[in-house]
């Protein structure tokens, strides 16, 4: 269940994140609820995952799945370029992620 966990605060700080371009400020706002209500449900899930993962790792996958996510949102949805080295950099925290939720024993 810890991982369900981590994953929901993932999905929900990257929501959040991508919500706050639309937000213009938190003058808009529907995105500025999107925003709240993401980053509130993200803190509020990250927090359970705490509970059986350690918090280093924990937050290692939070933040660097969610940087990923973010990036390549920001590509798809606002047409921001990404370059071969920021794709590599993307690469490297995927194989990071994978070495610790299998490399680790949680």
């Amino acid at each position: 269940m810890p991982w369900l966990y981590l994953s929901i605060a993932i999905l929900s700080e990257v929501v959040g994140t991508t919500a706050l371009r639309a937000a213009e400020g938190f003058r808009n706002p529907l995105p500025t609820l999107v925003v709240a209500v993401g980053y509130g449900t993200s803190f509020y899930f990250l927090s359970l995952t705490l509970e059986s993962i350690p918090m280093g790792v924990a937050y290692a996958i939070w933040s660097g799945v969610g940087v990923a996510l973010i990036s390549i949102a920001g590509w798809q949805l606002y047409q921001q370029a990404l370059s071969s080295v920021e794709l590599f950099g993307i690469a490297l925290i995927c194989v990071g992620v994978v070495i610790l939720k299998f490399g680790g024993g949680h």
